[in-house]
């Protein structure tokens, strides 16, 4: 079987590799251009490329892949994961098995941009991937194969985001070769339970103390590594502060919400104690502005954190 691959970010890279361990000839590699990243701004080349290229598989990088004709290749089939941009419909009918695409979500649950990351703020129990036939209509295809996947009370977008990947790379390969063999049952997604994962937005970041501390606890896990969830503290005119990590207490201290009830243990280490609109929430891992990341503790040694602050004022 010869396939063409489609694939930029870090969340590809284990299905490109995948394919290249596995009986499945990739014939070439299709990612985005290099873009300006860092500080600098210097031009870096996106994860595929460089997994291509150790592999030594021919890389292609068109602007716009509508106007790209991928029949040279004789693709028996098209993989994508995490590529960036529609295909047209012409690429569609190109290879004979068609374009599957590998989705960070249980299908119809959460089609579009930040599956991951919807999966968590919502506090679903469980999410997956899906092996799916690439449509004109977005993440509508049908599924060819589903594996799910537990969500941990500490997990964060991050950590799923590479749990999913690895889980969905083995689940390619193997919906590959039965595909090859016949032995693919094709599911049409249930359209009367679509939701749809929208683009996350920097003012979701924006934490409320007024909600529950489980609901925070979860947003800061599910913008967690980006956009982080960011709070205003008093004495630090510079910016709020990015909350990178914290644990929820099952029990209220009496405090109003967002107040600083000073510091406390948690399973997971010292941290700043602020209460919440039910129950409350420990500080673990902080971030002031222009600074690196921090445990509470060194901040709360550098900042002010004694009891009785109110944290979100002007945020």
């Amino acid at each position: 079987m010869r396939a063409v691959f489609f694939g930029t970010s870090e969340f590809a890279v284990p299905t490109l590799q995948a394919l290249v361990d596995s009986p499945v000839e990739v014939a070439a590699v299709f990612t985005q251009p290099d873009r300006p990243a860092g500080r600098g701004r210097r031009l870096t080349p996106p994860p595929v490329k460089a997994c291509a290229l150790e592999a030594g598989l021919p890389v292609l990088q068109p602007e716009r892949i509508r106007s790209t004709d991928i029949a040279e290749f004789r693709p028996d089939v098209g993989v994508v994961a995490a590529y960036g941009q529609i295909l047209s419909r012409k690429l569609l009918g190109v290879p004979r098995l068609g374009l599957l695409n590998l989705h960070p979500s249980l299908l119809p649950r959460w089609r579009g941009a930040a599956p991951i990351q919807r999966a968590l703020l919502e506090g679903d129990a469980e999410t997956g991937v899906c092996v799916m036939r690439v449509a004109p209509e977005l993440d509508a295809g049908a599924v060819l194969a589903r594996r799910s996947l537990p969500i941990g009370a500490r997990d964060t977008s991050g950590a799923l985001h590479d749990k999913l990947a690895a889980l969905g790379a083995g689940q390619m390969v193997a919906t590959l070769l039965a595909l090859e063999n016949g032995e693919v049952a094709e599911e049409p997604q249930d359209e009367a339970k679509v939701t749809y994962a929208e683009k996350l937005q920097k003012e979701e970041a924006i934490l409320d103390w007024r909600l529950p501390a489980s609901r925070l606890d979860r947003q800061i896990r599910g913008l967690n590594p980006w956009p982080v969830a960011v709070t205003a503290w008093p004495d630090i005119p510079s910016g709020p502060v990015r909350i990178w990590r914290a644990w929820p207490v099952p029990e209220g201290s009496g405090g109003a919400a967002g107040e600083v009830m000073g510091l406390a243990e948690s399973p997971e280490g010292e941290g700043i104690r602020v209460a919440t609109g039910v129950d409350d929430l420990v500080i673990l891992e902080i971030q002031p502005p222009g600074r690196k990341k921090m445990d509470a503790g060194a901040f709360a040694r550098g900042y002010p954190c004694k009891p009785g602050l109110m944290l979100g004022e002007g945020a």
